[in-house]
């Protein structure tokens, strides 16, 4: 089943196109990797998928419900990291963690699963105050509030920012699991490595058009290249390695 449907997104913001024609398509059980070079529009259309931004044209079905009339029902099936974790100055990380719960009304369920996130994570600052937080503890909590609760579709924003390899790692199995139960599982992310090996499908965004999508191998005929995600990908995006070579000579 389609969890995670967008047709002919389109996002302006004065002149600027940020998101031309997107069409994207996430069933339960695959992770979808996002990828594009910086402004190309990916976190625009994270946040038009996740309620954030309105679209200007197209329409949007998470879990097989429209947006624009079920977004609160949407809202409570969905988990988002953002790409700058929001600041909570007055709250310790604990309490953070309760408020979410409440909101969502699983308490109980999610507390059942925070004892095993906090080993995995390494987090030992649920006590602390967020605003002597570091960016990377931040990102960790924000992390495990999403997490906690299981939901059915998760979109993540370069979620390895400021992460530690060890907690990126475990990252990447924990949204492999989730996959493999039937969540639906859409992030960003510059390290091609990571997408690569984590990704069922992708996509890749170029000046706020959707140039290619599919699996690696899709990916190689699209781009006419037998190599990795990285070498796809600075020929998708118009910059291949004589360029990049020929510049630095330049230099």
């Amino acid at each position: 089943m389609e969890l995670i449907k967008a047709t002919n997104l389109q996002k302006k913001f004065g002149a600027l196109v940020a998101v031309d024609g997107v069409d994207i398509s996430v069933s339960g059980g695959q992770i979808f990797g996002f990828l594009g070079p910086n402004g190309a529009g990916k976190t625009t259309t994270i946040k038009m998928l996740t309620g954030v931004l309105s679209p200007d044209l197209g329409s949007i079905e998470i879990i097989g419900l429209n947006y624009k009339s079920n977004e609160i029902e949407i809202k409570k099936n969905i988990g988002v990291v953002p790409d700058e974790p929001p600041v909570f100055k007055h709250l310790k990380g604990k309490e953070f963690l309760q408020f979410i719960a409440s909101i969502y009304g699983c308490v109980a369920e999610s507390f059942n699963r925070i004892a095993e996130l906090v080993e995995l994570f390494q987090i030992n600052f649920l006590e602390d105050y967020i605003e002597n937080y570091s960016h990377g503890m931040r990102q960790k909590l924000m992390v495990l509030s999403v997490l906690m609760r299981k939901p059915k579709v998760l979109f993540l924003d370069e979620p390895t920012t400021g992460l530690d390899p060890y907690s990126a790692r475990a990252l990447k199995l924990i949204l492999q699991r989730f996959a493999q139960e039937g969540s639906a599982i859409f992030f960003t992310t510059h390290i091609l490595e990571i997408a690569e090996k984590v990704c069922d499908r992708l996509g890749l965004i170029v000046d706020g058009k959707l140039v290619a999508t599919g699996n690696m191998d899709e990916l190689r005929q699209q781009a006419g290249s037998s190599g990795d995600l990285e070498e796809i990908f600075l020929q998708l995006t118009g910059a291949d390695e004589k360029q990049i070579m020929a510049l630095l000579e330049e230099l």
